[in-house]
């Protein structure tokens, strides 16, 4: 759960090189999480939708050098991917909300950042792999009550896409859901985490004092 404080200043796009208008996808994961034929999604649905561009971390020049290449390698002006330098959590947190949809990378979910994006408003579409560190999202979006951002595959992950960024009233209505969810479902309800820890603690302690073996349980 993020405890930061957003920066009170608004920020414009062309502050932080984003065109005034277009679809912003946005990924700010680590450039290392960036795999091939996720980075080949993420390149076609520039194709697909005008003037729309790529929003990605910019901390690794070698990274930043070799997704332009590839990118124009594909047909893709370089000019298409923005890239965001790091700087304090508080201007991050608040830059998000110049963003269209987080884009999550696979097999490597984004973990913070993914819950800093959601706290933003900024709807985030996954596609869960098979191990822990690939399913780190998908369970954020069933905490936050938005598994239809959850794809089953890469093809439904960039279909999905796809659809949120040529029909205005379904991407709307996500953004909706996402700002009424943020503050009523369990996702951000720290008082209720707190709750059910205590909760997992005293059976513990519980289970230890009267000599019971360890073993799973689930709070209520």
């Amino acid at each position: 759960v993020t405890g930061v404080q957003t920066c009170s200043l608004p920020i414009s796009p062309t502050e932080v090189g984003l065109p005034d208008t277009g679809f912003v996808f946005c990924s700010f994961n680590n450039t290392y999480k960036i795999m091939p034929d996720v980075f080949n999604v993420w390149l076609r649905l520039l194709r697909r939708v005008d003037d729309s561009v790529l929003w990605l971390l910019g901390d690794n020049q070698h990274a930043t050098e070799n997704l332009c290449r590839e990118a124009e390698a594909q047909g893709i002006s370089p000019k298409r991917l923005v890239f965001a330098p790091r700087m304090n959590p508080e201007d991050h947190l608040a830059r998000q909300r110049l963003a269209s949809l987080f884009l999550d990378t696979l097999p490597y979910n984004a973990h913070t950042t993914a819950s800093d994006a959601l706290w933003m408003g900024l709807p985030v579409l996954t596609c869960p792999g098979h191990t822990f560190p690939g399913r780190v999202a998908a369970s954020l979006l069933n905490a936050i009550g938005l598994p239809e951002l959850i794809a089953n595959s890469l093809q439904e992950y960039e279909a999905l896409a796809l659809v949120l960024a040529r029909d205005t009233t379904s991407f709307a209505a996500i953004k909706r859901k996402l700002a009424t969810h943020r503050d009523t479902f369990p996702l951000f309800d720290t008082g209720r985490f707190t709750r059910n820890l205590e909760a997992a603690f005293a059976e513990m302690w519980r289970r230890h004092e009267n000599g019971e073996l360890p073993e799973s349980f689930t709070v209520p």
